[in-house]
């Protein structure tokens, strides 16, 4: 459509469009890579316009005039997130920062709360039935200029044409202003890649095919999205797209066929990146552009089955409350969506929310998980919202839990070095027990290579790792699930209580090398548990005691065998020569577990009811053939047949 037959009236140039604007005016400007940098220089320009009010979410061009004083004497600048540009400014008080959720700003344009006198945008060239596109920044621009009472647009050809509700008609703006330009352009860089690697590797475990993602602001989250690239059928609801997603696009892995809202579609407020991302983007029917106040709605939000939220931090404290916004007193970022997608996705049938942060700060001098949040932090997540958090040293998951679980949780995803620190705290509180241990100070990233699962004849999928000092109520609850008869198997008498003081026992003696335990966990309702355990402690000569017990209702299905497997490995790592154990003479199926690995193992009566049993890592076999490797399907001489037990 060419502007000036179709409205002349309305195209005007910049100068006069901006002397619409009064002094005194409250002014909204487009948000983030989508404002509108030409009218934004020119108003600043104009030394007539005096004592105006402006409102943004995310700033960039007015980060080039805060340090103006007159520029600071005719505006005043209202941010409702604090980008990286604008921080300095934020610490020097030199703007002002509303905090609020998204979802809730359109909702203050349309009911006055905040009235706007002014609108300025920026839109692509409109078609040829008249509408243009808001392009990369719908979110709450779109309600910015709806409850303005003048609207002035700069038309740019470089706006990218987006699908969803960013179309906007040229008789609802007021004054078009054709000028072409760059858009914004942003690449987050995150500091520490290895630790942002580690992290994502954590966040990949609790992804599933066919989730649907929110990603938040930061350039944490876009980093972990590089770790997702060996899911399948990802699909995305989320506030913000960046160039991160654009490799998960490219190699098929979102494909939005699982969504249960928008199928087929990315629903997302604004996008922020690189020219080619805005190129990708354009006129592209697999995104919908819709406002902050519908894409951030927690009760659309949980619309999406296996919604899973991932956002970041810059503190947690031993409870579980999450700051955000600012660092003590002074305010860094913003509210932002985080609140709106943890709700949501609590909400959601499956869905659960991540919060993703590096455990220290400053170099490693400060840790993030703190005992509690610093002098004058806000608290933008309650600890009840609270799911998942990340570090690079694992997952902590506190939906459900106490706040004594809460604190081994956290304390053992810190730093090692603050570990200690954090438990003694925690005493002094009495948030735990008096004589709890602190988690192990070593980093324990090779107990991941540990790791494995499998699929058992029901369906059920069963995954083991190394038991952790967290796991002490769900190492309780699995000991009391256990009938008598087993309990006897497992410790030759029927030991009655299995208390915290038994407990803290065993932990005395675990280092993850000498001494380990491997748990079986199945999910059941839900939630996880501890179907089984196998153990080993160093008994001498270079051999390992071991032990397993199963919980009865997953006996008989191979699950001792594959942890005696798994418990092989771990300890040849550490440079034992085989196993002992102690076996009761009517626990015939323990038996045929040992024997069924290693045929030629010594055994000898002990106690008239007790067998000792010596095995020697040679003459393992499994399933029938000789192991000759710990990597499973690399055995090839056959031994014996195989049974399950």
């Amino acid at each position: 459509m060419e502007l000036e037959k179709a409205c002349p009236e309305k195209l005007v140039d910049t100068n006069t469009a901006l002397s619409k604007i009064k002094n005194g005016s409250r002014v909204f400007i487009g948000s983030g890579c989508g404002e509108p940098q030409h009218l934004i220089r020119t108003m600043v320009e104009d030394l007539s316009m005096q004592d105006t009010m402006l409102y943004q979410m995310l700033s960039w061009t007015f980060a080039d005039y805060v340090d103006d004083r007159e520029f600071m004497k005719r505006f005043s600048l209202k941010l409702f997130f604090i980008s990286a540009h604008m921080r300095k400014a934020a610490f020097e008080g030199k703007i002002d920062y509303i905090p609020t959720y998204l979802s809730q700003i359109p909702r203050y344009f349309a009911k006055g709360h905040i009235a706007l006198d002014v609108a300025l945008i920026q839109v692509s060239p409109p078609d040829e039935f008249g509408y243009c596109s808001l392009g990369v920044s719908v979110d709450i621009t779109l309600a910015g200029m709806q409850n303005a009472k003048l609207v002035i647009a700069q038309v740019n050809p470089r706006m990218p044409r987006t699908w969803g509700d960013s179309m906007v008609h040229i008789n609802e703006i007021d004054y078009l202003v054709p000028f072409e330009e760059p858009l914004v352009e942003t690449r987050p860089h995150f500091k520490n890649p290895q630790v942002a690697e580690r992290i994502g590797y954590y966040v990949n475990q609790l992804v599933d095919d066919g989730a649907t993602l929110q990603i938040g602001f930061g350039h944490l989250p876009n980093t972990i999205l590089q770790q997702l690239s060996g899911k399948r059928d990802l699909g995305i609801h989320t506030q913000l797209i960046t160039d991160a997603f654009l490799p998960l696009f490219e190699q098929n892995v979102i494909t939005n066929r699982k969504k249960t809202l928008h199928p087929g579609k990315v629903l997302t407020s604004m996008c922020m990146g690189s020219e080619k991302l805005y190129r990708f983007i354009h006129d592209n029917p697999m995104f919908y552009f819709s406002s902050s106040e519908y894409v951030n709605d927690p009760t659309v939000i949980a619309l999406n089955d296996n919604l899973i939220s991932i956002s970041s931090a810059l503190e947690v404290d031993l409870t579980g409350q999450v700051c955000t916004d600012s660092m003590g007193h002074l305010f860094y970022s913003g509210i932002g969506d985080q609140v709106d997608f943890l709700r949501g996705s609590a909400m959601s049938k499956g869905g659960f929310s991540v919060i993703a942060l590096p455990s220290t700060a400053q170099n490693g001098k400060v840790s993030r998980i703190v005992p509690h949040l610093s002098q004058g932090a806000g608290v933008a997540t309650t600890r009840g919202d609270v799911n998942f958090v990340v570090t690079e040293y694992g997952i902590a998951e506190l939906s459900g839990k106490s706040i004594y679980q809460r604190v081994m949780e956290l304390a053992q995803i810190a730093h090692p070095q603050f570990r200690e620190e954090l438990i003694d705290v925690a005493k002094s509180r009495h948030y735990i027990f008096a004589d709890q241990l602190p988690p192990s100070q070593d980093d324990l990233i090779f107990l991941e290579r540990y790791k494995n699962q499998m699929t058992l004849k029901n369906g059920k999928t069963v995954e083991y790792r190394p038991l952790l000092p967290s796991d002490e109520f769900a190492y309780r609850n699995f000991y009391y699930s256990l009938q008598e008869k087993t309990i006897y198997y497992r410790f030759f008498y029927k030991m009655k209580v299995f208390s915290h003081e038994v407990v803290q026992k065993q932990w005395s003696s675990v280092d993850y090398r000498k001494n380990m335990s491997m748990i079986g966990l199945v999910r059941i309702g839900g939630y996880q548990e501890i179907i089984a355990i196998g153990s080993y402690a160093d008994d001498s000569n270079g051999l390992a005691e071991v032990a397993f017990v199963v919980r009865e209702d997953f006996q008989s299905m191979g699950i001792a065998s594959h942890l005696l497997a798994s418990m092989q490995q771990i300890a040849k790592e550490n440079e034992f020569t085989g196993f002992s154990a102690m076996v009761l003479r009517e626990n015939t199926a323990m038996l045929q577990v040992f024997k069924k690995r290693y045929p030629h193992a010594k055994a000898s009566i002990r106690n008239g009811n007790e067998i000792s049993i010596l095995m020697d890592f040679s003459d393992a076999v499994e399933w029938g053939r000789k192991v000759t490797s710990d990597k499973p399907g690399e055995d090839d001489v056959c031994v014996c047949p195989a049974s399950d037990a």
